[in-house]
């Protein structure tokens, strides 16, 4: 997949199709709040994230409190959103159920 700069309107349509998703202040990442029933939950969706993540060799920058799992994408070698994002992105929302 192609580790080229998205256009500001490349990104806006993908945004539109990721609820939940979000850009960052400075625009060259995107952002998502995950909260599950418990620690448990959340560790496990973690874990099967990490899985699809290796295979497509493209790691979300995150933080886990407890029930909370907190991403945030972005392709650091291009500076900013890629098609690796977007699509990590997606698999991330069918990882979580949504």
């Amino acid at each position: 997949m192609a580790r080229e700069l998205l256009s500001p309107e490349a990104i806006a349509a993908a945004l539109a199709g990721l609820p939940g998703w979000a850009l960052v202040p400075d625009g060259r990442a995107m952002r998502r709040v995950f909260t599950f029933r418990n620690f448990s939950e959340a560790f496990g969706f973690m874990s099967r994230v990490a899985l699809a993540a290796e295979k497509m060799d493209h790691h979300p920058d995150w933080s886990n409190v407890y029930k909370t799992v907190d991403v945030t994408l972005s392709t650091h070698d291009a500076g900013g959103l890629t098609e690796l994002d977007i699509a990590l992105a997606k698999k991330i929302d069918r990882i979580a159920g949504g």
